[in-house]
């Protein structure tokens, strides 16, 4: 969910500020974007800025979709409740 929230709000964010807003270590981080990336619900590009590796992120539109119901649904489930 907090992947998902932080990239519905930015256009594309890099990996180091991605784990510092959710504050996640590498390897939790690295496992939640494979599964998003696998699913086909984020975009993943790499490039360089200098000699550093960058890599960032982006939602794709079936991520959007997907978030979207997924919120939709939680929200139902709310209002059932009470």
């Amino acid at each position: 969910m907090g992947v998902m929230s932080v990239l519905l709000v930015n256009n594309e964010i890099n990996f180091n500020d991605l784990k510092q807003l959710l504050e996640l270590t590498d390897g939790n981080l690295a496992s939640h974007l494979t599964n998003l990336e696998e699913n086909g619900y984020i975009k993943v590009h790499k490039g360089f800025i200098g000699r550093k590796t960058n890599t960032t992120y982006s939602i794709t539109k079936a991520g959007q979709k997907a978030f979207q119901e997924h919120i939709q649904a939680l929200e139902t489930m709310i209002r059932q409740v009470r």
